[in-house]
């Protein structure tokens, strides 16, 4: 959804250009709280992207309230994230890189637990021997060490820049 106090030409614009379908233009600052708060009361997540003094009150109703660098102090003072530019490709790469984080947090989760349970078990029926289990633990944690080195960046050679492992697709809009 597209909230925005522009006429109907600029947010019929911008929504295509964004691949968004439910637009709603023209509105003043206290319409889109009141949007974003009744969103939230239906029990939605919401993210809200503003950049100025009028997205304030939006901002702090949404679920995460994401500024846009250039925005107002107001603006910034209101959400939860500052983007430090005006680029909104960079809030779904962000997205996309919380979301692999979170994925290999619960893969190590995971596999801590797994190992653990197994641990227990074969001790509590005496198969398992100090030397083998400090060795165990170790690797496990190797292990899980080295799982969690993916999410680190790789810096390319050409340019010198850190860059994700992963390619992050964005849809296409055209």
């Amino acid at each position: 959804m597209l909230f925005t106090g522009d006429n109907q030409t600029v947010a019929d614009a911008v929504a295509q250009s964004l691949g968004i379908k439910e637009v709603a233009f023209e509105l003043l600052p206290e319409d889109k709280r009141a949007r974003v708060k009744s969103l939230v009361a239906a029990g939605s997540t919401v993210a809200m992207v503003g950049d100025g003094i009028n997205d304030a009150p939006a901002l702090s109703e949404a679920s995460v309230g994401v500024a846009m660098g250039s925005g107002t102090d107001v603006t910034r003072e209101s959400a939860d994230v500052v983007l430090l530019g005006n680029d909104l490709v960079k809030f779904v790469e962000t997205l996309a890189i919380a979301k692999r984080t979170r994925k290999i947090i619960w893969q190590n989760f995971a596999g801590t637990i797994l190992v653990d349970a197994v641990g227990i078990s074969l001790a509590a029926f005496g198969m398992l021997n100090p030397l083998f289990a400090a060795f165990i633990h170790v690797a496990s944690e190797l292990t899980f060490i080295l799982n969690s080195a993916r999410l680190l960046p790789v810096v390319d050679s050409a340019t010198g820049w850190a860059r994700m492992r992963r390619n992050i697709v964005l849809p296409n809009n055209s």
